[in-house]
């Protein structure tokens, strides 16, 4: 969630989210040039996959400590019903934009199109976390057993294709773009628990000297602050390039 004016941001929030922006885009960029057989990379194993996990682990952990914070700045403002309110409009956003993100993998890429992937994970993830935004302990606690639940969901399989967007996978399911409930609204729930430990009231419970106008931090904050646009724009971006690539070679 962002505020309206730039001067009450907090920069360390948009860094992060630009640094794990780039590192997406450098993931989807591999994907992409291995998908065009340009080079051959063991994506899912090894290293390279652990890296893959950490940069979605960011970017959704700050979608819980973003959340607290604009509670956090508003719950004295206006009242609470409007501050949720505002809350399901944006998730409901969020999941229309990657029903599109749907449809459009449906007709590209039909065997592998995204069922439930990161924007309608992030959508449902704002909406399901209205209860918890007061709690810290509860959202500790379920976080972590909601992200242990996913992680042993991932050793199974089923015989049932309805609770995909939960992480119940049916055998040899395959998709671009999975983010299921389980784990990743754990990581949100813990996202919420730091942002209240972090960020009290909204302010930094820190000291921390403002570097968003120094140089690559500022280009990285501005990354950060448009991540959505940015990751709507980057794969027509990077497979733009990669087919004139192609076209000269």
């Amino acid at each position: 969630m962002r505020l309206k004016s730039a001067d009450k941001r907090l920069w360390e929030i948009d860094f992060l989210r630009g640094i794990a922006i780039i590192l997406m885009i450098s993931f989807h960029f591999i994907y992409d040039l291995n998908h065009y057989t340009i080079i051959y990379y063991k994506l899912w194993t090894g290293p390279f996959a652990i890296a893959a996990s950490i940069t979605a682990s960011i970017f959704v952990i700050l979608v819980g400590i973003s959340l607290t914070i604009s509670y956090n700045k508003r719950k004295k403002k206006i009242f609470r019903f409007q501050i949720y309110k505002r809350f399901v409009k944006r998730g409901l956003k969020l999941v229309g934009l990657g029903l599109i993100i749907t449809l459009v993998s449906w007709i590209i890429i039909p065997e592998r199109f995204v069922i439930f992937g990161i924007l309608h994970c992030i959508g449902v993830c704002i909406i399901l976390s209205i209860p918890f935004l007061r709690f810290i302990k509860l959202n500790l606690i379920l976080g972590n057993m909601i992200i242990i639940s996913g992680l042993l969901l991932r050793l199974m399989t089923f015989d049932f294709q309805y609770l995909i967007p939960f992480g119940f996978l049916p055998p040899n399911y395959f998709t671009i773009d999975y983010f299921p409930l389980l784990p990743w609204f754990g990581v949100v729930l813990l996202g919420i628990a730091f942002g209240h430990l972090l960020y009290p009231d909204g302010k930094r419970r820190f000291h921390f000297r403002d570097r968003s106008s120094l140089g690559l931090s500022e280009k990285i904050c501005f990354i950060g602050r448009h991540s959505l646009l940015i990751y709507f724009a980057h794969q027509p971006v990077l497979v733009g390039i990669i087919m004139v690539f192609m076209f000269f070679q």
